[in-house]
């Protein structure tokens, strides 16, 4: 079901931020044309191949980014937390979206059509540098993690896997244990390896005193070490 509301109905700040540069009534504009849709846990978003009708801003839950590889494995590619943006770049090639999306728990997310983002791009340069400056950093951060995910050894690939969800998504209130609770086949296709590799190393990190792990909740126990473990690669 999807419902349809303004941005000051949520008013959620993050957004507007970045809307700051429109004019009156390009705001307006805007506010006419975007909706909210909600998904459940699991549910698909959009499929590699499908062709991109709209921008998406996730406003509540977490995403996950992900392409389908060889033999039946998934590559995660992005984690999604709330206020970040997605499926924009399909907009402007000629093809489909290159990845999957799924929602990993309960979501809800702002949907803005294509052609509403491509008028308000041609009419307004501040917003379209905005645009620029933001893929320009999307493309930084997939070539950083491209170099990590084929060069680093397993170690080195699941600590900064435990480590990009500490910044991600924080940590509960004992200040250690990471506030998500990911499946051991999605930690290791957030860092390309077999789901047996993930948990023998999450193991080894665990006999090491490194973290301390109960079912799905992972517990930092020496941040100093795993910052070093993914650093040396």
């Amino acid at each position: 079901m999807v419902k349809k509301q303004t941005i000051e109905t949520i008013g959620i700040n993050e957004i507007h931020e970045f809307w700051d540069v429109l004019t009156e009534d390009q705001r307006a504009y805007l506010q006419a044309n975007i909706s909210i849709h909600h998904f459940k846990k699991n549910e698909l978003i959009h499929s590699e191949g499908d062709i991109p009708t709209h921008m998406m801003i996730l406003v509540r839950g977490k995403i996950k980014i992900y392409k389908a590889g060889v033999g039946g494995r998934s590559q995660i590619m992005r984690m999604l937390k709330p206020y970040e943006y997605f499926g924009y770049r399909a907009i402007f090639t000629t093809g489909g979206y290159n990845t999957n999306a799924r929602a990993f728990d309960a979501c809800s997310i702002y949907m803005i059509p294509a052609g509403v983002i491509k008028n308000l791009l041609q009419q307004n340069a501040m917003l379209a540098y905005s645009f620029i400056e933001r893929l320009s950093t999307d493309l930084g951060a997939s070539d950083a993690r491209m170099v990590n995910l084929t060069q680093k050894h397993i170690r080195g690939r699941l600590a900064e896997a435990l480590l990009f969800l500490k910044d991600n998504y924080g940590l509960e209130e004992d200040g250690a244990t990471i506030n998500i609770y990911l499946a051991r086949e999605d930690i290791a296709n957030l860092s390309n390896m077999t789901t047996s590799n993930a948990i023998r190393t999450l193991s080894n990190f665990a006999s090491e005193m490194v973290i301390a792990l109960d079912g799905r909740k992972i517990k930092i126990i020496d941040f100093d070490k795993l910052h070093k473990i993914s650093k040396m690669g």
